[in-house]
């Protein structure tokens, strides 16, 4: 069982575990918490009623953050030759090539954060599952990677856009800002996100759908969150 630091432990305790928080009261205390030596990243963490073993109840997703997530701005990798490429480079990726890029992330190299790809290029890059699906940057229709409009994607995802996936678990884990964030952009950012998940229900999926939801830093316990 975690014990966690001794810092973590005196938060712990200023958290009710009994107690499902409105939202703004618990924004309130996570950002009371005692301060780590960096800007910790706010995360949401949100418990589904879907069964992701079926197929039609796989929820996935992605929302352009209202105040964006803050931190270092992300890199973004665009696969297209010829013209798209060019706009993708006048848009501000910071890597663009088509299949030399291809055989590069082919043997390994993923050193960017988000990848982005012309339709014309999938039956290249449609063969990188086996190195971007595991830690998440295959380009994806519905997560809107695979585009033609480039600079659209591009500039979304250096604002902010974040992509979600429910897990084995049914949950589903999402960065949400920056700790330094003024409470009210935290608030939004929070909401925007729970909006959109929300909007992404499957049909097939039965009663009560966001089950909880718990909101957290880098370094801390999380708060019970009241999302009725």
């Amino acid at each position: 069982m975690r014990k966690g630091s001794k810092r973590y432990r005196v938060d712990a305790e200023r958290v009710d575990a009994r107690r499902r928080y409105a939202v703004d009261e618990a924004i309130a205390l996570l950002k009371s918490f005692q301060a780590a030596k960096f800007d910790e990243t706010v995360e949401v963490a949100v418990n589904l009623g879907v069964d992701p073993k079926k197929g039609d109840q796989i929820v996935r997703g992605s929302v352009v953050l209202p105040h964006g997530l803050g931190g270092k701005a992300r890199t973004v990798l665009v696969f297209a030759e010829g013209e798209k490429a060019k706009e993708a480079e006048q848009a501000g990726a910071d890597f663009v090539g088509g299949q030399e890029l291809v055989k590069k992330v082919e043997g390994g190299w993923t050193e960017f954060d988000v990848a982005v790809a012309v339709p014309g290029m999938m039956r290249f890059v449609g063969k990188l599952g086996r190195v971007l699906g595991p830690v998440g940057k295959m380009p994806s229709p519905k997560a809107g990677t695979v585009t033609d409009d480039v600079a659209r994607a591009i500039r979304e995802y250096k604002a902010g856009k974040v992509e979600y996936r429910v897990d084995a678990g049914a949950s589903v884990h999402a960065p949400i800002g920056k700790k330094s964030f003024e409470a009210g952009k935290i608030r939004e950012n929070l909401l925007a996100f729970l909006e959109n998940l929300r909007a992404q229900k499957p049909n097939t999926s039965k009663g009560v759908y966001i089950r909880n939801a718990t909101i957290s830093s880098t370094m801390s316990p999380g708060i019970a969150l009241d999302v009725a």
